[in-house]
C-alpha cells in the first residue's frame, strides 16, 4: 500500500512570508504550487520549483481565484464558464513556465480554495477546470475529491486524476469538507489528525466528523502548509503511515 503526501505551498510574495516551505519539502512527495492569483509570484513560484526538484518532490499548478487579499478562499461570484476556464489555463502556463525555467515540470493541477470548494458542488466549475487542463496538457494529472463532481469531470474527460483527502480538515456526512466557519472544522492536534487519516486510509473510505464512512479511492494526503504547526502536523501523518507499513511516494513519478 501507498500514498503520496502533498501540500499547498509557495504562498509568500513579495515581502509578504508564508509557510515554511522549506521543511515542508523534506517532508511531503508532492507540492501544490500558487500560481499568482491567491498567492505566489514569479520570483516564488522558480524559487518552489527549485527546492521541489532538489528535494525529489512533484510539482503540481494550484490555480485560484486572483483574490490575494482574500487569499483565494472569498466565493467570486459572476465568473461564467469560460471565464474560470481560462483562469486556470492561464495560471497552468504560467506554472508551467516558471518550472521550466527551474528545470522541474508540473505533473498536475489541484484547484485552490473557494474554487476548489465550489467545484465539488457545481459540476460544470468542475468541467471548467477539467476543461482546462485537458487544452494545456491532457497528461496533467486532475487532482479530486473522491465521489465528488471534480472526480466526474476527470473521467469524462479522460483525465487521470488522483483521489486526495485532508489531514487538518474535518468531513460532512456527504463527502465534502466541513465549512471553516463551523466549530471543529480544522483539526490542529497533530495526533489525532495523523490517526484519522490512517484510519481512512487503511479503511479506504472517508470518515465524516459524525464516524460515517464513505467508500473512497485515497491516492494523496493533503496538509496544508499556511499554519503554524503544518510542518509537524505532515511529520507525524508520514511518520504514522510509515510506521503502519504504508510507503509515501509521488502519485506521479518526478
Amino acid at each position: 500500500m501507498q500514498v503520496d503526501l502533498n501540500c499547498d505551498m509557495g504562498e509568500s510574495f513579495g515581502r509578504w512570508s508564508l509557510g515554511d516551505d522549506a521543511a515542508m519539502m523534506d517532508v511531503i512527495t508532492s507540492a501544490n504550487v500558487a500560481c499568482g492569483f491567491h498567492g505566489g509570484d514569479p520570483n516564488v513560484m522558480v524559487e518552489t520549483a527549485r527546492m521541489a526538484k532538489e528535494k525529489g518532490v512533484a510539482i503540481g499548478a494550484h490555480p485560484g481565484f486572483n483574490d490575494l487579499a482574500g487569499f483565494g478562499r472569498r466565493t467570486i461570484v459572476g465568473d461564467t464558464m469560460p471565464e474560470i476556464e481560462r483562469m486556470v489555463a492561464y495560471q497552468i502556463g504560467a506554472m508551467q513556465a516558471c518550472a521550466t525555467l527551474a528545470g522541474h515540470t508540473v505533473t498536475h493541477v489541484k484547484a485552490h480554495g473557494a474554487l476548489g470548494n465550489m467545484s465539488q458542488d457545481d459540476p460544470e466549475i468542475a468541467r471548467a477546470i477539467g476543461r482546462a487542463i485537458r487544452a494545456v496538457d491532457p497528461s496533467l494529472v486532475y487532482v479530486t475529491m473522491p465521489g465528488l463532481p471534480t472526480e466526474r469531470a476527470a473521467e469524462e474527460y479522460g483525465l487521470a486524476s488522483a483521489a486526495e483527502i485532508f489531514a487538518d480538515r474535518a468531513y460532512e456526512d456527504d463527502g465534502r469538507l466541513m465549512s471553516r466557519k463551523k466549530p471543529g472544522s480544522i483539526l490542529h492536534d497533530a495526533d489525532e489528525a495523523a490517526g484519522r487519516v490512517l484510519a481512512m486510509v487503511r479503511e479506504g473510505a472517508v470518515i465524516a466528523a459524525s464516524g460515517k464512512r464513505l467508500p473512497a479511492r485515497i491516492e494523496t494526503i493533503c496538509v496544508h502548509g499556511d499554519g503554524a504547526t503544518a510542518v509537524a502536523m505532515a511529520r507525524r501523518v508520514r511518520e504514522t503511515l510509515e510506521a503502519a507499513g504504508i510507503a509515501i511516494r509521488p502519485f506521479r513519478a518526478v
